[in-house]
């Protein structure tokens, strides 16, 4: 495989909300985003952003782009429907969930242990919707999984 653009992971995600602006500043705030890149356009629609969470990228836009991406919508559009959930490693999982519930995150799944036996793995994650109505899962590797050898 060839290597990425500079500064680029292999894979990244967009999102799509209903007032991106709103969500750039609540996914910073709670979760731990940073803005790497934000295009604002007429009436600071948000046309584009970029932001950061250590090597993770996501995207984020308006989903009012119906005129030129007529697939875009957000989770609210659609019912609240999901096709996809972001799936992010943390540090300290736990305070994670509470910076995030403090911010107006709703809680699904309390932080809780994932044990898939000594040769696989376990994580402590929980789940939460963030305020575009997107799922997220956020978890911290308790055990790796041993390694043949």
């Amino acid at each position: 495989m060839k290597p990425t653009p500079p500064g680029w992971p292999r894979i990244s995600v967009s999102l799509y909300y209903d007032d991106a602006a709103k969500a750039i500043d609540w996914l910073c705030d709670a979760f731990g985003f940073q803005v790497r890149l934000k295009v604002e356009g007429e009436g600071g629609r948000i046309e584009h952003s970029e932001l950061e969470f250590g090597e993770g990228l996501i995207m984020v836009a308006g989903a009012d782009k119906a005129d030129k991406y007529p697939q875009v919508r957000s989770p609210r559009q659609v019912g609240g429907g999901n096709t996809q959930n972001m799936f992010v490693y943390v540090d300290d999982v736990d305070a994670h969930c509470e910076r995030a519930r403090a911010k107006g995150a709703t809680i699904r799944v309390e932080p809780k242990i994932s044990d898939y036996g000594e040769d696989y793995w376990s994580d402590r994650s929980y789940e939460c919707v963030d305020v575009g109505g997107h799922h997220w899962w956020f978890a911290q590797r308790l055990r790796s999984p041993k390694t043949a050898g």
